[in-house]
Order: C-alpha cells, then sequence, then structure tokens
C-alpha cells in the first residue's frame, strides 16, 4: 500500500478506542510507553513548572481520545476547551470525563505524571482534577475559516496540539495552513505547545493504515517562526518503541510564544 491510498485521520477516521489500546495503554505488548506516554508528560510537566504558561482559557487540539497530556496544564487553567475533528473520539473522551463504564483505563499515565511531580497525591485526586477543567468538549471543522462555526471560541492563554497536525496534514504547505488557523485562536503573548512525530509516513489502527507527514525538525522550528512564534523550548528524543504499527524515527516537543 504507497502513502497515497493511506487513510486521513479528520476525513476518515479510525477507531479511538483500538489506537489508545495500540499506543498509550499499559497492555503488556504496548512498547510506545518512553514515546508516546512518558516523553510528553515529561515534558509538558517541566514546560508548566515554572508557572509562568497559565491563564483562563487553554485549548486542546488533539489526537484521538488523549488525556494523559492534560495533567500538567489543569494545574495552572480553569477552563480546558477539548475540541476534536471526530465524533467517535469525542464519545471515547466522553466515557472517560464522565467516569462511565468501561471508559478507557489511564492510571499507569496518571501515576507517571504524579512521580515526576514527586507529590503525595492520589491518582484519582490527580484525574479528578483534570475533569474538573475540561468540562467543554466540542466537535471542530479545521477547514471552515471559523473552525467552530457559529460559535466564537474565547482567545485562549495557550493551546496545546499533540501529534493532530502531523496525522491531518498531506503536504507540508498545508501543515503551515493548519498551524496559522491554530495559532489564530491565541491571544497576542499566548502560548502554543506541539508535540509530534518526526520523520513518519504512516501509523496502523486495527487493519487500517493512515497518513502520516514526514517531517524533521528544523523544518518545524522554521514552521513556528515563520508564523511569529519565539520558541523556548525544543526537544527531540530518538525513538525507542519499534514496531510494524508505525515508522517513526523520533518524537518531538516544542514550547513557543506569540509575539505580541
Amino acid at each position: 500500500m504507497d502513502s497515497s491510498t493511506h487513510k486521513i485521520y479528520h476525513i476518515h477516521g479510525f477507531d479511538s478506542r483500538q489506537h489508545l489500546e495500540h499506543y498509550f495503554s499499559d497492555n503488556p505488548d504496548m512498547v510506545f510507553e518512553d514515546d508516546f506516554l512518558k516523553f510528553p508528560i515529561e515534558n509538558l510537566t517541566k514546560a508548566f513548572k515554572p508557572g509562568h504558561i497559565r491563564g483562563d482559557v487553554l485549548i486542546d487540539l488533539s489526537i484521538s481520545s488523549m488525556i494523559h497530556h492534560l495533567y500538567a496544564p489543569s494545574e495552572f487553567f480553569k477552563h480546558i476547551i477539548i475540541l476534536k475533528v471526530r465524533d467517535r473520539c469525542i464519545l471515547e473522551l466522553k466515557r472517560w470525563l464522565n467516569t462511565r463504564t468501561g471508559a478507557f483505563e489511564w492510571g499507569h499515565a496518571t501515576k507517571i505524571h504524579v512521580d515526576l511531580e514527586g507529590k503525595s497525591i492520589e491518582l484519582q485526586d490527580k484525574e479528578a482534577k483534570v475533569r474538573e477543567a475540561a468540562q467543554h468538549v466540542a466537535k471542530c471543522d479545521l477547514d471552515k475559516e471559523n473552525i467552530m462555526d457559529p460559535v466564537v471560541l474565547p482567545p485562549a492563554d495557550c493551546i496545546i496540539s499533540a501529534w493532530l497536525l502531523d496525522v491531518i496534514s498531506k503536504d507540508k504547505d498545508e501543515y503551515i495552513r493548519y498551524l496559522r488557523k491554530i495559532s489564530q485562536l491565541l491571544k497576542p503573548g499566548g502560548h502554543l505547545i506541539l508535540v509530534g512525530v518526526l520523520y513518519m509516513t504512516f501509523y496502523t489502527v486495527g487493519k487500517d493504515k493512515l497518513h502520516a507527514l514526514k517531517y524533521d525538525e528544523d523544518f518545524a522550528r522554521k514552521a513556528l517562526i515563520g508564523e511569529g512564534f519565539i520558541i523556548d523550548i525544543c526537544v527531540s528524543k530518538k525513538a525507542t518503541g519499534i514496531s510494524p504499527l508505525v515508522d517513526h524515527k523520533a518524537v518531538l516537543f516544542i514550547s513557543a510564544h506569540k509575539e505580541k
């Protein structure tokens, strides 16, 4: 199967529960703990710990139904607005937010964050903090001028986008176009945090092989600078999770702020 026949996340969708099981679970055969759990949790914790990234509104625009990237910001933001491009991802996410039977179990990821903080806090308390902040979950359309049309979102103090640009962008021009659209949701001086995967061309969910944009760290840096961002943190790590499910070579974390 060549890349032109791969499915595209926001157009074709995937089984969001299966995606979580493949890449974020505590299953014995899940080999991506270092890349997709520990790496973003560690770097998000470091980015938020100094306390200068804070405010009223954080917007999360990320792939699938993840919540582990929201542990750190839930300490610094009153309102987390979660936007998804697929209904199925919203349903899976709400199952966890509303503590419904059968929700995906995130306790292993919560423990990683709590251990990093070095605080004697119950895992349930940390998860409750995320649930309290993340009260707004809605569907968006990134191809509309106003992605929440007809609703107008409040300007965000911070936006987190984990792996979304990687899987919705067919080429580098689209990556920059979507990056520009996302950045327009920020207040002047607001912060943008990107979590990405480098040199990846596909990922697999169940029987479906899906498209990913192949790019390197230099491209991501230049894209952000070109859109008026000042990069505060840029960290990459060689991939350790080797699996036929995905062909990534490294993972990337960038924290930047928008020039006023």
